[in-house]
């Protein structure tokens, strides 16, 4: 009899236990969005925050409804896979991959969470997405195409008697070829000689721009994020040596770029965002949910007024912001 009651207490000492774990496994009702950001710069940053602010407007505050682990891989492509395990393995709702190469880490990674990217410009080029119109598996999410044309436009008037111009980015980088041959197209059709320009890491950024002294007459930076990061260097090499830099976006002028048109990453963020909460609430599902763009509103033209200044350069009247 005694010993029936010792494997009774056992197998209810069991039964509590596991009863414990499976409570645990719930995780309190909190949906959990693992986050994996390649590197820190304006662009990247803004967008998470947009990000975030999206969630908090419909009422997912993190540490209430849904807890975030945001993660940054500091430009490293090993770490951004590593991240990309740790999330994987963590058990995240939702993971949100910042920048292609984060993108296509967290994607080799799982098959099964709900992947959203951002800062991405071309998801299906990236191999991310079976199209970006219906994407067909587990990664949705925002586009950052710029408007390349748009952005050599304004360097043509800007710049009007700018021959040849180099096009900087890393080599790595599958978006940032996208949009250099999106550039060349469109420099052409102005009568401008382009020169990819490229570099593997940030270490050959300041060599690289000196080489371009006296070479060239401006230097197009596509949405690139080592060359974002790298800005304030490319743009003291060459601001110091009459080189103007005609930007991918405003953070890269902020850092020392002449200008740009191009657009808002807050709101590109925003929108990701909104897109989280569908997933969140149950109404849409990565596989269906197509890439979206921002608006031709959403973009604005940047100038950096003192860079303009040092350089000598006359704003066109229609340029002229406040």
């Amino acid at each position: 009899m005694r010993k029936m009651k010792k494997v009774l207490s056992v197998l209810l000492i069991t039964a509590l236990t596991s009863a414990s774990l499976a409570g645990c496994s719930k995780k309190d009702d909190v949906f959990r969005i693992g986050v994996n950001q390649l590197v820190e710069h304006a662009a990247l940053d803004a967008s998470y925050k947009g990000f975030v602010d999206a969630l908090a407007e419909a009422g997912y505050v993190d540490g209430e409804k849904i807890k975030i682990d945001f993660q940054n891989a500091q430009g490293d492509q090993s770490n951004a896979n590593t991240i990309a395990t740790k999330l994987v393995n963590d058990n995240n709702d939702l993971i949100l991959a910042i920048a292609t190469p984060s993108g296509q880490a967290v994607a080799n990674a799982t098959k099964d969470i709900p992947i959203l990217v951002t800062a991405v410009t071309d998801p299906a080029g990236a191999g991310l997405v079976a199209s970006n119109e219906a994407p067909g598996g587990n990664v949705s999410g925002t586009s950052d195409l710029t408007p390349v044309k748009e952005q050599m436009e304004l360097l043509h008037k800007l710049l009007p008697d700018a021959k040849k111009v180099a096009i900087l980015y890393c080599s790595s980088e599958v978006n940032s070829k996208i949009q250099a041959d999106m550039a060349i197209e469109a420099a052409a059709t102005y009568g401008i000689e382009t020169q990819e320009t490229t570099v593997s890491n940030t270490n050959e950024i300041q060599q690289v721009v000196e080489s371009l002294i006296g070479k060239v007459d401006a230097i197009y930076a596509p949405t690139d994020n080592v060359i974002a990061k790298a800005m304030p260097t490319v743009s003291a090499v060459a601001n110091a040596n009459g080189i103007p830099v005609i930007c991918g976006e405003k953070g890269m002028v902020d850092a020392g770029g002449l200008a740009t048109y191009g657009i808002d990453y807050y709101e590109l963020g925003k929108l990701t965002g909104k897109q989280a909460v569908k997933i969140i609430e149950g109404t849409a599902k990565t596989a269906d949910m197509p890439i979206e763009y921002l608006k031709a509103e959403d973009c604005e033209l940047t100038i950096n007024k003192d860079v303009a200044a040092q350089l000598g350069i006359t704003i066109p009247d229609d340029l002229v912001t406040e």
